[in-house]
């Protein structure tokens, strides 16, 4: 375990030795399902270590604290306590907000480049700058259905997170892992990734970015997400998986662990 500053023990886990690439999970899920990232991060002579979120997984739910700056606070306390540098820093989903607000808030002194997978930058809210936003109703909507049936929503989302080629007992094993965390933790969270706006922080990133998607991506359309992400970070990258959804690790583990020892090592 790793202690917070505020008091918050985070579990962590890392295997190999090297250069270190750094995993944060997608909204709900733990450190666990970067199982096959890390397994080939580290086959590749590099340092993998990932951590459970606060409120996820293994680590302590202390009721508060969903918001992107003490995310990003969680993230430099990890960093600090493992004196970890050059850092390659992959982050999925909804902890695309903890990586550049990290990088924004604390600095890149320990970062050398940053990997999104599917990316809920740059803003997912619909404002009138943001016309192709998702209205401010849906998601409340959505937030309420979590509210009532987590394990049903859970259920009925899965093929559509990991696509057709993953087994069910695999999509099975996914949604178990979800239902670790807290659900009122994760509400709290899910409207963070969902209003923030990251605009103005891509802008203001000056390392090496790789947004890595797929194109058929529901959950989070390319459109609204992926690409404007590339579009505003200076020099960013865009690598895209043709016809896989949102769940890459899960969809197309092999390609991705690739693309990302590639990215560290290049």
């Amino acid at each position: 375990m790793i202690r917070t500053r505020d008091g918050v023990a985070l579990f962590h886990r890392e295997i190999g030795r090297g250069a270190p690439v750094v995993f944060l999970a997608s909204w709900s899920l733990p450190s666990d399902s970067w199982f096959q990232a890390m397994q080939a991060v580290a086959a590749a002579g590099l340092r993998a270590v990932a951590y459970d979120r606060r409120g996820h997984g293994r680590s302590e739910d202390p009721g508060r604290g969903w918001d992107y700056d003490t995310l990003a606070n969680d993230l430099a306390d990890v960093l600090a306590a493992l004196d970890l540098r050059e850092v390659t820093l992959v982050a999925m989903s909804g902890a695309a907000g903890e990586a550049v607000r990290f990088l924004t808030r604390h600095g890149r002194d320990r970062v050398a480049r940053l990997a999104l997978i599917g990316p809920t930058t740059p803003l997912l809210l619909q404002r009138p700058d943001n016309p192709e936003g998702i209205p401010a109703e849906a998601l409340v909507a959505l937030r309420a259905e979590l509210r009532r049936d987590f394990p049903d929503w859970l259920a009925r989302n899965a093929r559509a997170f990991g696509g057709p080629g993953p087994s069910q007992a695999m999509l099975d094993w996914i949604r178990g892992l979800a239902r670790q965390a807290s659900l009122p933790f994760l509400l709290g969270f899910h409207q963070s990734l969902a209003e923030t706006d990251f605009r103005a922080e891509l802008r203001a990133l000056d390392l090496p970015v790789l947004v890595i998607q797929g194109d058929a991506d529901a959950t989070c359309p390319i459109e609204l997400t992926g690409r404007p992400t590339a579009e505003l970070v200076p020099g960013a990258r865009l690598l895209l998986r043709p016809g896989a959804p949102h769940g890459l690790i899960v969809s197309d583990p092999d390609w991705l662990a690739a693309a990302l020892v590639e990215f560290a090592t290049g």
